[in-house]
């Protein structure tokens, strides 16, 4: 109604009203072109992640079946000497690959041991450990000394183009004599413990007693250490994996593994093997871990 009380004329909605679409009905903002190039290009790295996760993963596979096939799976023993070996594989899967254990019998009737630890990880290290090994077994048919061994092996390592070294441990035991005659390589020194109560590891601190890893320098000599073993006597050899690790220095693995050998003189060798082996989960390795055991029962 107006000021004179007449009825007020309806307003008459505007064109641009009429014409305008009701809100609900409106189309959605369109994406800006750059939107969808981003969107692409993270399909294109989620879809080359997953390729290269399942490349790694089939890498990884190939490593720990070439790490378990070339491994042998029992060792041999003589009277009066019982041998066994153990070995884990590291805790990431990306680290697998390079120690080894091995044991064989000789022409002139002793019997060889190694154990050893490969420059590098994943399936190079497998068949390059896999090379040391099959190396060591051919010249050890060749030569009786320890030391002529490894440096033979060295030669035969810095011929090979990989270019990768390795550190060793070759061990001969006499059953005529019951000589232990050890040479290493830049390796781990062994413990050993006699059931009267006497132990050791062996000597670290001389330098004149281990020579340089294997492949690395031309001309290098591996001092032999001679030891009879005479009554019930444990030897053991671990690689760095089992002593070594974010937990544990050289020094604390060692003495952890010399109290357990300590323990463990007269057990048999695969039962100690496995004690040994323990320590590794102490560390907290994230390597690869060998061990390998020699048990005298005695002439």
């Amino acid at each position: 109604m107006d000021a004179r009380g007449g009825r007020t004329a309806a307003r008459r909605p505007s064109a641009e009203a009429v014409l305008e679409p009701p809100v609900s009905r409106r189309r959605p903002p369109s994406h800006p072109a750059g939107a969808h190039e981003l969107l692409g290009t993270l399909g294109e790295l989620t879809a080359r992640a997953l390729e290269h996760a399942e490349r790694q993963r089939a890498r990884v596979e190939l490593a720990m079946a070439l790490q378990r096939d070339l491994l042998p799976a029992a060792l041999p023993s003589l009277p009066g000497l019982r041998t066994a070996a153990r070995y884990a594989p590291a805790r990431h899967g990306l680290d697998i690959g390079g120690d080894w254990y091995d044991g064989f019998r000789l022409p002139d009737g002793t019997l060889g041991l190694t154990i050893g630890d490969v420059q590098g990880h994943d399936v190079e290290a497998a068949v390059f450990m896999g090379q040391v090994r099959i190396g060591l077994r051919a010249l050890a048919t060749a030569a009786s000394d320890p030391g002529e061994v490894l440096a033979r092996t060295n030669e035969l390592l810095l011929s090979l183009p990989d270019g990768l070294f390795a550190t060793c441990c070759f061990l001969r035991f006499d059953p005529a004599t019951h000589e232990l005659s050890v040479a290493r390589a830049g390796h781990v020194p062994a413990i050993w413990a006699t059931a009267d109560g006497r132990s050791g590891i062996e000597d670290t601190e001389n330098a004149d007693e281990v020579g340089l890893p294997l492949g690395i320098e031309p001309g290098e000599v591996y001092p032999v250490t001679r030891r009879r073993l005479s009554g019930t006597e444990a030897v053991v050899l671990v690689t760095d994996g089992v002593v070594e690790g974010p937990a544990f220095s050289l020094d604390t693995g060692l003495e952890h593994v010399l109290r357990r050998v300590r323990a463990g003189v007269g057990a048999e060798p695969g039962e100690l093997a496995g004690r040994v082996l323990e320590v590794a989960d102490l560390t907290g390795h994230q390597d690869d871990a060998a061990v390998l055991v020699l048990c005298h029962d005695g002439p």
